[in-house]
């Protein structure tokens, strides 16, 4: 069987059900972070084109709805088999669009056709009840029934799982979507998706996506009135003004929020250390630190701190940095200038703070290169605030529980790492560790589809995948029917 050909046109939006030009007299140059060229123009969509989609989502996703469990199934299934089909495609856009690695892009589109496999089984998982009441000859019905339309806001760092985490489970549950992504990544945070929704069978309209400069259509993407649940994945204080909005605006909605992290991995000095600093530099440097479940802060015990530091640092120097597309690469470029910056100024902070350099690799281009700091302690930067970049910071802990003290010291709680080789201790540190994911022997950044995945704390609401999706993506309806007439007071 010949490969499709690839997609073209990718500047146009599909907007209310026609693909087209977004309305605004400006356009947004799309980069590949690694060369610094453009990839892509794409004419912006604006607030009237923000209404357009929202308005023939919310009728489109009627119809949709009605269509039942067999058919929405059969959309989700072929669009998993279009990931299949276009994998190179996918993949090459993953790398050149969002600086993904190639083991990362792969990773990634792995990660997106698994929840869309898993949400195509979600048309025949949702179950209402029937409910006991003490009301004589009266009967409860408890129906579970689509939101109706979701807006998805999604990220630049894994474009294309977080915002099919959302999408595909959204749709199979009978909802409409219009998606938002960010504008470092547009084409593989929506319009890729909704070319192979489109193929796929999805009928015009149930999925629009609009392109549009956040200080035009962000706010009223939040606030329009149709929407009845936010998705949203990126930084805290976004997340934060997203649930500021929504609950202090004219239309009340859900929200579910995936925000940031500052993930610990703790090494107890029973741990294999071999085992513990390979996994320590891949659960840091992966996609280059830009990932909301890496590594954000180590903490190893006192009696073993030195001899994973010397393992960890000798691991990140045979790190290869440059070129994404290259298989052997590891470490490529972050995702923009304003991010390089950013980690330039955290670097020079950690100095100025007393945080110990102990290993600097050479940057260049975009491609910031691993840097390693010892003796953090927990009132640097390094140790409160989230990285997202290549730059790793050690703390030493005295025992087990000042350990765990320090892990549990931060105003997040997304995901969570222990090692130690006594697996019911790893189990129990776990458990009390203040996050939504932790895990024993392995590094933090870990989801599968049908598992929950979601913060605690500033980490963000709601859990996604699984039947944990099924209930963030649809509402319940209490329908209850008098069989026979009752008596009332008066």
């Amino acid at each position: 069987m010949s490969k499709p050909e690839h997609y073209s046109k990718l500047h146009l939006q599909p907007i209310g059900g026609v693909s087209r030009a977004g309305s605004s007299d400006r356009a947004l140059t799309v980069l590949n972070p690694f060369t610094e060229s453009p990839l892509i123009e794409i004419p912006m969509a604006t607030k009237a084109d923000l209404d357009e989609a929202y308005l023939v989502a919310e009728i489109a996703q009627l119809a949709w709805a009605s269509l039942g469990p067999s058919a929405r199934s059969a959309v989700l299934l072929r669009a998993a088999q279009i990931l299949d089909e276009r994998h190179d495609e996918v993949v090459s856009w993953l790398v050149k669009e969002s600086g993904s690695t190639v083991v990362k892009a792969e990773f990634e589109w792995m990660a997106a056709k698994a929840i869309t496999l898993e949400a195509a089984s979600f048309p025949n998982r949702v179950h209402g009840r029937i409910v006991e009441t003490d009301i004589p000859d009266k009967e409860s019905r408890i129906y579970r029934r689509p939101l109706g339309v979701v807006g998805v806001i999604s990220p630049w760092n894994f474009p294309l799982h977080l915002t099919q985490r959302s999408v595909a489970p959204a749709l199979a549950l009978g909802n409409a979507v219009v998606i938002k992504p960010a504008s470092d990544t547009p084409v593989t945070g929506g319009l890729l998706l909704a070319r192979i929704f489109e193929e796929a069978g999805l009928p015009p309209g149930v999925l629009s996506v609009v392109v549009g400069a956040g200080a035009e259509i962000g706010d009223p993407f939040v606030q329009h009135k149709v929407p009845g649940l936010i998705s949203f994945t990126g930084s805290t204080p976004v997340g934060q003004n997203i649930a500021k909005q929504v609950g202090s605006g004219k239309y009340l909605k859900h929200v579910a929020l995936e925000l940031g992290g500052n993930n610990p991995f703790v090494v107890l000095a029973d741990a294999d250390l071999e085992q513990a600093s390979h996994a320590a530099v891949v659960g840091k440097f992966l996609h280059q630190g830009q990932i909301c479940m890496a590594v954000n802060r180590f903490i190893v015990e006192d009696a073993v701190y030195d001899r994973f530091v010397e393992l960890f640092i000798q691991r990140v120097r045979g790190l290869a940095l440059g070129d994404p597309a290259d298989p052997k690469t590891a470490v490529g470029p972050v995702i923009n200038r304003k991010q390089f910056g950013g980690l330039q100024k955290k670097v020079e902070q950690a100095k100025a703070e007393g945080a110990h350099l102990a290993y600097a690799g050479e940057s260049s281009g975009l491609v910031f290169a691993p840097h390693v700091f010892t003796e953090v302690q927990p009132s640097m930067e390094l140790a409160y605030d989230e990285m997202f970049g290549p730059i790793a910071g050690i703390m030493r802990a005295r025992d087990a529980e000042h350990a765990l003290a320090l892990a549990n010291d931060t105003c997040y709680g997304l995901s969570a790492a222990v090692f130690c080789q006594d697996l019911e201790r790893g189990a129990q540190f776990a458990r009390r560790i203040h996050s939504g994911m932790a895990h024993v022997n392995d590094i933090p950044v870990a989801d599968a589809p049908n598992i929950p995945f979601g913060g605690e704390k500033n980490s963000g609401l709601g859990r996604f995948n699984g039947d944990w999706a099924i209930e963030e993506f649809t509402t319940t309806q209490w329908v209850s029917i008098q069989v026979k007439p009752r008596p009332y007071p008066f």
